[in-house]
């Protein structure tokens, strides 16, 4: 055997071996999706108008703080809609109160009536912020399903401008996925007022029934000392946080000095600051650590803290690593609805990969009997280069992780056709080569080397059709692009360099007149 054809053998002997390695045992190293594994299929609808809310409820409590600083006094400001506000301005106050309005018109419109003006957000803010919020809300989920372990989740936008879908292959505990991906977990630190008190009317009767513009009663967790369970309470809190989960560095269960669960957390440079100035102004006071409107813990400020906190609270294991892990991930920008809800069992994947496997083998089968019959013994040639096809297929999809769907086995099939239209347009151009007298290795050589460009026309034109497959496709048709992607690839190695080299192989080893073609 020449030196060249030997190393042609050991790279196709290798390359063999990795694929088996890749995907064996196929149970445990394939990745299977939604349609073949079972799990949880999710459509969700984004209330973009709670986003909405947030943002005028903000401005109104930042033209609050500003006016007060400025000492300019206003009757009242109230949130009429959710992208609406009013402010009621006394007649002495209005000329100073309209010089204040610089930053709040860059994103509101100003209406004037009788003793009021009344702010609309712009209608292009309003759309833009609709939209930031949908991507925002796909990407925080994104985050939170990614960090639940799940083989290859799928979370994309569907039909309407603000649903999503959401996939999550083999997911047993649907609760707690529904829990973790629509809780809000929005974290604010603030300054406590006063309280704890054991109702909100006690609360209240703090400041004589009339609770300032700037506070807030939030309901909380009392503790009652270690060991002993928390019971609810009331806590009258600034308005405005001193920073918010978007000031988050990282966040990690962690134990503590009781050795209970709980949830340290960092911040970043920009919290660090801000976070540092307000604890140094407020020692002795009490913090509270708001997560979804809620006080969860509310210790005393014993001196400055610059960028790392805990939140404590009677939480289980469970509960501090789920929450640890939504503070990561960030709040999402507004809550969810759930407009639809499936769930896949895995008697129904495992019917579809015994259909699956059922057609590739009958194509197969239909494909052998064909080569065999109209091409004879060259007909194993082309059947030794799909099996390695199909076995390089299976590996790098393995080696990728990609996912094998119920699109995907389709994909697989069209691989087995893929392999057949290569190996019949080189063996026709061979047949051509004989026709002109040439030896037969002259014949085969020419065969593959004028066939070459052809098989690459082909492949790279349904790449280019495979790449749009995957950027602009959902779930199930990115699966059968990822497919037949790698397919394509491992058919062009296989039908010219594999197949030529079995041809090459026969033909070195005994002196042939006569090709059975």
């Amino acid at each position: 055997m020449a030196k060249n054809l030997r190393w042609k053998v050991i790279v196709i002997l290798g390359v063999i071996a990795l694929s088996v390695w890749s995907f064996y045992p196929p149970d445990q190293k394939i990745k299977l999706g939604l349609d073949l594994k079972g799990g949880v299929h999710l459509v969700l609808r984004v209330q973009t108008d709670d986003a909405l809310k947030l943002e005028t409820q903000t401005t109104a409590d930042r033209l609050a703080e500003q006016l007060k600083t400025a000492n300019i006094a206003v009757s009242a400001i109230t949130v009429t809609g959710p992208n609406t506000f009013t402010v009621s301005v006394p007649p002495d106050q209005d000329a100073a109160f309209r010089n204040a309005l610089t930053e709040v018109e860059v994103n509101y419109d100003r209406s004037s009536g009788t003793g009021s003006y009344t702010f609309t957000l712009k209608p292009n803010i309003t759309v833009q912020l609709r939209e930031d919020t949908v991507n925002q809300a796909l990407t925080t989920i994104e985050r939170r399903v990614n960090e639940l372990g799940v083989s290859e989740p799928i979370v994309a936008r569907y039909t309407a401008a603000d649903q999503l879908l959401v996939q999550l292959p083999g997911v047993t505990d649907v609760n707690r996925a529904k829990e973790i991906i629509q809780s809000t977990a929005q974290l604010e630190l603030k300054q406590v007022e006063q309280g704890p008190f054991s109702d909100e009317a006690a609360a209240r009767a703090g400041y004589g029934g009339n609770v300032p513009p700037d506070i807030q009663i939030l309901p909380g967790a009392i503790e009652a000392g270690p060991g002993l369970p928390a019971s609810t309470g009331y806590y009258a809190v600034r308005r405005v946080p001193a920073v918010t989960g978007r000031d988050l560095r990282t966040a990690r269960p962690t134990l503590d000095e009781n050795n209970r669960p709980a949830v340290s957390f960092s911040l970043n440079n920009d919290g660090a600051r801000k976070f540092g100035i307000f604890t140094q102004a407020n020692i002795g006071k009490q913090l509270a650590i708001v997560l979804d409107n809620r006080v969860v813990s509310a210790p005393q400020i014993q001196s400055r803290i610059d960028d790392e906190g805990r939140i404590t609270g009677n939480f289980t294991n469970q509960e501090s690593q789920d929450l640890s892990l939504k503070l990561r991930s960030g709040a999402l920008p507004a809550s969810l609805s759930y407009l639809e809800e499936r769930t896949v069992g895995p008697s129904l994947g495992a019917d579809s990969i015994r259909a699956g496997v059922t057609s590739a083998a009958g194509g197969l089968l239909l494909v052998t009997l064909f080569m065999l019959f109209y091409y004879r013994l060259a007909g194993f040639n082309a059947l030794i280069s799909i099996a390695i096809n199909l076995t390089m297929l299976l590996g790098l999809m393995a080696y990728v992780g990609a996912a094998m769907t119920l699109p995907g086995i389709a994909g697989f099939i069209l691989t087995i056709g893929m392999g057949v239209d290569s190996n019949v347009l080189i063996f026709e151009r061979i047949k051509e080569e004989l026709k002109t007298a040439k030896g037969v290795k002259q014949a085969v050589a020419a065969g593959f080397d004028r066939v070459l460009l052809t098989i690459l026309d082909t492949h790279v034109a349904s790449l280019i059709a495979a790449a749009f497959l995957f950027q602009f496709g959902t779930g199930p048709i990115r699966g059968f692009a990822m497919t037949l992607t790698i397919g394509l690839l491992s058919n062009v190695f296989t039908a010219y360099f594999v197949s030529r080299t079995l041809f090459e192989l026969t033909l070195s080893k005994r002196q042939v007149a006569k090709l059975s073609i």
